[in-house]
């Protein structure tokens, strides 16, 4: 799949010829390499030159390359300079600790610090549960990750993981107003990632494990959660799994089919699909296939992993044990969390009248979804440049902000399901059909829906 994308956008200063065609012929060259033009400014006009900068949409470093051998290749034209507007975003990192409080004068001072301060501690050491009032606990969470599954990028360690980290943590503020700071450990030793957790916890309202591997990430979540008195969630799998069911959700309204009928293949058993499969389980789900590297999980072979072995005892009743493709044939719906290009457009034809295709893997889908969309009903991906798009974001921001609002300590079922139900209620009935089946990331209802849901959750639960 190769589509423009403002993830690879670049802005070229271009020295050109002054003429009333000199724009003209530099947006038909850009357009003829391919790239997306999203603006063209005259930065220069002089006697017999112009300094224009191009900026546009490419689909990645290559292709940059060409856009900019194809404005040198016109007469009189010279890339001057080509500027990466993803590496200019992130220059100085993404984030910044602003004071919630005025610091103008010496009794401003004396009452943040020292010697006010001190009356506020011993409160504390009197009386710990006074710090989630007193401090930043209150509204703070750890986005903390050890770098060995990032996005698609795999086992990239925890410094490369950090702009990830960044980015999510500007996530929590701009849509649900939650301070998260990226905690990156250089470690992947288990013991030692947990120990870490729990010694920092007290700074914290929770903690967001994000990009850890699994089934490492399983104990870590699991062990986390048993001794920890705050809600630890580990995104790409509960994150995962709530969005997928309020899109699924959805778009089984637009086909008009039910979720115990369907058939369900999931691409992928490792955090998110493993977590899904659960979540649709315990929504219904009876007829569920879930196909790692070496085919599908099944009860006829004994798996190491208790997660594999779970979802061979709770899933595939058939006993079906051939491959991803074999499994398709007839399928209601394919949910894909694995790998670029696992499946082709003969897989998504022989799927059942009316499939729905949730290709999610990032950044590149299991199958390009123009490709899936001549056969499935209803198509999905992760991505922000097509239809449907299936993103953490719609969970995590509302739903720490729900569990930080409750004072909640743990996470339960209901909270999942809470939060899928919010996101899929916000797509209207008048407005639901094949290519809007989950609302915008940037609906700002969203999130405040979502947190609502899982404090209600959350209370209901602490009156049980």
């Amino acid at each position: 799949m190769a589509n423009p994308s403002p993830g690879n956008s670049i802005t070229l200063r271009v020295a050109a010829p002054s003429s009333f065609t000199a724009t003209s012929e530099l947006a038909a060259a850009v357009g003829a390499a391919g790239a997306a033009i999203t603006a063209l400014d005259v930065t220069e006009s002089h006697h017999d030159t112009l300094v224009v900068d191009v900026t546009c949409n490419t689909t990645d470093d290559d292709h940059a390359a060409r856009v900019k051998d194809a404005l040198n290749a016109l007469d009189g034209v010279t890339v001057q300079h080509v500027s990466d507007r993803t590496f200019l975003m992130h220059l100085g990192g993404k984030l910044e600790v602003v004071p919630k409080v005025a610091l103008r004068n010496r009794d401003d001072l004396s009452r943040a610090y020292t010697p006010g301060v001190a009356r506020v501690c011993l409160a504390i050491a009197e009386d710990p549960a006074a710090a989630r009032n007193l401090t930043v606990k209150r509204n703070t969470i750890a986005v903390l990750t050890d770098g060995s599954a990032v996005l698609g990028l795999g086992n990239i360690g925890p410094a490369a993981a950090l702009p990830v980290m960044e980015g999510k943590a500007a996530l929590f503020k701009q849509f649900a107003n939650v301070d998260a700071w990226p905690v990156c450990l250089d470690t992947q030793d288990t013991e030692e990632i947990i120990m870490i957790a729990k010694a920092m916890a007290p700074v914290y309202g929770g903690i967001n494990l994000e990009d850890i591997a699994a089934p490492r990430c399983f104990e870590i979540e699991k062990r986390l959660r048993d001794e920890l008195d705050i809600p630890v969630f580990h995104d790409d799998q509960h994150g995962t799994a709530i969005v997928t069911l309020a899109a699924l959700h959805n778009a089984l309204r637009v086909v008009d089919k039910k979720l115990p009928e369907v058939r369900i293949v999931v691409s992928g058993v490792g955090a998110a699909g493993s977590a899904i499969i659960q979540l649709l389980k315990a929504q219904g789900a009876q007829h569920i296939v879930a196909a790692g590297r070496s085919g599908a999980i099944h009860s006829g072979e004994q798996y190491d992993d208790e997660h594999r072995a779970w979802i061979a005892a709770n899933t595939n009743e058939e006993g079906f044990s051939g491959t991803l493709h074999e499994a398709m044939a007839g399928a209601d719906v394919f949910i894909g969390v694995s790998a670029p290009h696992v499946i082709g457009e003969e897989q998504v034809a022989a799927m059942a009248e009316n499939a729905i295709v949730f290709a999610m893997a990032n950044p590149t889908p299991e199958i390009d979804p123009v490709i899936a969309s001549k056969h499935a009903a209803v198509v999905a991906t992760g991505r922000s440049d097509f239809p449907n798009q299936i993103n953490n974001v719609l969970a995590f921001p509302g739903f720490f902000r729900g569990l930080l609002d409750a004072g909640a300590s743990d996470i339960t079922p209901e909270m999942l399901v809470a939060a899928a139900d919010a996101i899929a209620n916000r797509v209207a009935d008048d407005e639901l059909n094949a290519s809007y089946i989950i609302p915008s990331v940037f609906d700002p209802h969203v999130a405040a829906d979502v947190a609502a849901a899982v404090a209600g959750a959350a209370h209901a639960a602490r009156a049980l």
